[in-house]
Formats: C-alpha cells, sequence, structure tokens
C-alpha cells in the first residue's frame, strides 16, 4: 500500500510542477492504473500507462496543460492524431515532447539524448497532416498544448511499440532488475528511478577493463571514455544531478550503494569502442535506511533525517 501512495503521490506532483503554479487548471488525477483501460477522456493535466484512443475536450479555455505517457523500458511510445479541432491561428496548440519536462529540467538530458533540443518539440500546428503520428526514443514523452474555445481539442491513439535495445528509462516502479547494454554505439544511458533506493550492481562489463573503482565526486572517470556513474537528485535532469559514485572497472558484483534522493540515475557513458554492459538491480529503501548514517561512505547529500 505504501509504495502504491507513493507512486500516485509522485505523479501528482508532477502534474503541479508541470503547470508552474496554474493549480486551478487541474481537472483529476494524474495516474491511471493499467487495468482501467476504458476510460478514453483525458483531463488537462494526466498521467497515461496504457495503449488505446484517448479525448480531449475543452469545457471552458484550458492554458497550461500536459499529458506525461511511459512505457515499460522496453518499449517507445507512438502518439498519432486521431481527429484535432483546435485554432491553430487563434493561439491554441498542441506539442508533443520526446522525453518529459519538469521544472525546466529535460529527461533524457541533452547530454544524453541522440537529437538536439528543438528537434525533439513537433508542434501540430507547423507540421499539421505532414507529422499525423510522432514516436519517442525511449519509454517516456508528453503533449502539452493549449486550448482557448469550449468545445475544441483532438482525439490521439497511444501505442507502445518494442525496443530491443533501450537507452534511456525512467522507471515505473521502486524495485526491479535491468540490463543496460551499448554495443560498440558512442552514446550515453540513463536508467531513472524516481525513488530513493538501493543500486546492486551485479555485472558490469566495460571493454577491456577488468577491475572496480569507487570514487567521491572530486575525482571521476571521465578519461576512461567508458563507465558507469551512480547520481541522486531531486531533478529528472541528470546532467545537474549529484555524483556518488564512478565505476571504471569491470567486475563480477555485488557492488551496493545506497542513495536517498527523490531521484536515482544509473548513467553508462560509451566511447563506442566496445561493447558495454551493466546488470544492476534495485529497490526502494524504507525509513530507517533513510536517517543519515555518521561514516557512510557515499556522500551523505541525499540523506534525510526526522
Amino acid at each position: 500500500m505504501f509504495v502504491a501512495f507513493r507512486v500516485q503521490i509522485y505523479f501528482f506532483l508532477i502534474c503541479l510542477s508541470a503547470l508552474k503554479g496554474q493549480s486551478r487548471y487541474i481537472e483529476s488525477c494524474c495516474m491511471f492504473p493499467k487495468h482501467l483501460v476504458s476510460l478514453i477522456n483525458i483531463g488537462c493535466i494526466d498521467m497515461l500507462t496504457m495503449e488505446g484512443q484517448f479525448t480531449f475536450t475543452a469545457d471552458h479555455p484550458q492554458l497550461h496543460c500536459a499529458v506525461f505517457f511511459i512505457g515499460e523500458p522496453q518499449e517507445i511510445i507512438s502518439i498519432e492524431y486521431s481527429s484535432v479541432n483546435i485554432d491553430c491561428n487563434g493561439g491554441d496548440f498542441i506539442k508533443a515532447f520526446d522525453g518529459w519536462i519538469m521544472k525546466g529540467e529535460k529527461f533524457p538530458s541533452s547530454l544524453d539524448h541522440p537529437l538536439p533540443t528543438y528537434e525533439r518539440y513537433i508542434d501540430y500546428c507547423e507540421a499539421g497532416s505532414l507529422r499525423r503520428a510522432v514516436r519517442s526514443s525511449q519509454n517516456v514523452a508528453m503533449l502539452f498544448f493549449r486550448i482557448h474555445t469550449p468545445g475544441s481539442g483532438f482525439t490521439i491513439t497511444i501505442k507502445k511499440i518494442s525496443n530491443p535495445f533501450p537507452c534511456n528509462v525512467i522507471s515505473q516502479t521502486p524495485e526491479g532488475r535491468f540490463t543496460m547494454m551499448i554495443p560498440h554505439q558512442h552514446r550515453n544511458c540513463s536508467f531513472s528511478i524516481i525513488y530513493p533506493v538501493e543500486i546492486k550492481i551485479t555485472e558490469l562489463t566495460l571493454g577491456h577493463f577488468n577491475d572496480l573503482q569507487v570514487k567521491k565526486p572530486i575525482t571521476g572517470c571521465g578519461r576512461a571514455g567508458d563507465f558507469v556513474e551512480l547520481l541522486g537528485g531531486s531533478g529528472v535532469d541528470p546532467s545537474k544531478m549529484f555524483p556518488v559514485a564512478d565505476l571504471c572497472y569491470s567486475f563480477n558484483g555485488p557492488a551496493e550503494v545506497k542513495i536517498g534522493c527523490d531521484n536515482t540515475v544509473v548513467r553508462m557513458v560509451s566511447s563506442g569502442r566496445f561493447v558495454n554492459r551493466v546488470v544492476f538491480e534495485y529497490r526502494l529503501l524504507e525509513r530507517p535506511e533513510l536517517e543519515k548514517q555518521k561514516g557512510n561512505s557515499v556522500e551523505d547529500f541525499c540523506y534525510t533525517t526526522d
């Protein structure tokens, strides 16, 4: 029950932050459980986790709206405009974003996404019928929209498409296991867990390295070219989070780190010269574990006390 409650509260906070203070426009709770597939109406602020056809119709001017989409780690999101009835010339708009934006921060970060930021926005009013469908690069996407005239709105069809090599991921759950692999590609991948968790790395393969190195934030593995870093913070952009540990060398674990932050990220940087792979498990930290521990080897900037 605690986990379910935390999920609902977190997504509610996402909705509030997306509005930038315009909380009077909230029409419904953000979280739609997967089993409620018969729901087809979406509110001005919503979180959708399932496939299907969804309709929004404004009953009064809706000026600060956002819908967040999330799938399983091995899925990407397809958003297809089935019908649109808005006044683009009158100031209405619908913009898809490849990822999530919260409080001005982006996931994936600009350092980790394959596209420049301006290409991650797709404005329906500019693309029109030439771009009836939009696909995300990872398991999250979102829509921003503004509609002035009551009765105007749109209908979208959401599909989940299999992604055999997921790179950037936001986890829906506080517990799980994941394998991140970058096969001879020069790219960065981040796995974001929106909870304080314990990370247990059970396997790490980084080119020809064969040892483990854990360093404090004042140093790092950047010169290695291929490494994994553990990050913690309160936002969603990994590039703005605190480094907790750098893992520069291959090993067979386990190596365990507790990170008491609102958001925990496992991030792999790959030069493209090797097949890099990391296998890890994660679990939600209990309240006693979140208390500040004296002498802990991990920087305690995220640990909380009562």
